[in-house]
């Protein structure tokens, strides 16, 4: 049984990521890093799950039918989310112009507020540089992941939905990545809780993770793969094409993709505001791709192959 590094703080990151310069380890839960601003990334093992759940909220966002998925294949797996001074690098690098009139909570409704954007997501202060960079587009997220590839000479790209949720289920089978209990997510998970309570019109949960609102990455414990906030904080775009339900879908952990414009790409994890049903790993999102709000943030993946 493969026993997986749970590292903690930023300190213990950086003292054992491995260099640009160095060999990668392509041995499951080894640490690396491509260069001084890339994102640590963590390896994840081949490995076969169940993905998805015969249910949902409702039924436009079903999340079945459960299929068969086996990942024949090593890959790296951001270890933390993508934070606002990486993707600040890579805008002040490219020139990059980011989506704009972020949308977020007025305290009445969700609306795009003019002014508001990665900058200034809405927290009512500066965001953090440890903090994972928000109100980014899923044009915006591949167009980091671009970058990283130029930057590097290595395939940076977003992951598929099926290496998501291969990662977020951290080899186990229950409702929630954490177990069955809704209620009792808040050691790993960053969302809407008793720290939270009162913030948005709908009940928190028992527990609390001690961030009202996003949190730095890292700050919580990390799943059984070593990776951290991939459930709850900001949701994640993959490269998939949204279609409900699943249908002649890849089940060797690729991305579904469709000839011609895709209407919706697929959003996962949940954030910091979200409602525990949608914190389940099966949870699927769907938003246009140039759709940009207070909670959308990024997460890359590097292939090994």
């Amino acid at each position: 049984m493969i026993v997986f590094r749970a590292l903690v703080a930023l300190s213990v990151f950086a003292a054992t990521a491995v260099s640009a310069q160095e060999s990668v380890s392509v041995n499951a839960g080894g640490v690396f890093a491509d260069c001084a601003d890339c994102p640590l990334m963590v390896v994840i093992p081949p490995g076969s799950f169940v993905m998805g759940n015969d249910g949902g909220v409702n039924e436009e966002r079903y999340e079945g039918p459960p299929h068969d998925v086996t990942i024949g294949y090593s890959f790296a797996f951001g270890l933390l989310e993508i934070t606002n001074a990486q993707f600040r690098t890579f805008v002040d690098d490219t020139g990059h112009a980011a989506g704009g009139n972020c949308r977020m909570w007025t305290g009445e409704s969700v609306e795009h507020i003019p002014g508001k954007d990665w900058r200034d997501p809405g927290y009512g202060r500066p965001p953090r540089d440890d903090e994972p960079v928000a109100c980014v587009t899923w044009i915006d997220a591949k167009a980091y992941a671009a970058w990283l590839s130029d930057e590097t000479g290595q395939s940076y790209r977003l992951p598929s939905e099926a290496e998501w949720e291969y990662v977020a289920r951290g080899e186990g089978a229950t409702t929630y990545a954490w177990g069955n209990d809704p209620e009792a997510g808040c050691a790993g998970a960053n969302y809407f809780d008793q720290a939270a309570a009162g913030l948005r019109p709908w009940d928190p949960v028992a527990c609390n993770d001690g961030h009202p609102i996003v949190a730095p990455v890292g700050s919580l414990e990390a799943n059984v793969f070593g990776v951290h906030d991939v459930i709850g904080n900001v949701w994640e775009w993959t490269e998939d094409c949204h279609v409900v339900p699943y249908g002649v879908q890849p089940t060797d952990g690729s991305a579904y993709q469709v000839d011609g414009p895709c209407d919706r790409r697929v959003m996962r994890g949940g954030a910091w505001h979200s409602r525990a049903t949608w914190q389940r790993p099966s949870f699927r999102g769907r938003d246009p791709e140039d759709f940009v709000t207070q909670v959308f943030g990024i997460r890359v993946v590097r292939e090994l192959r």
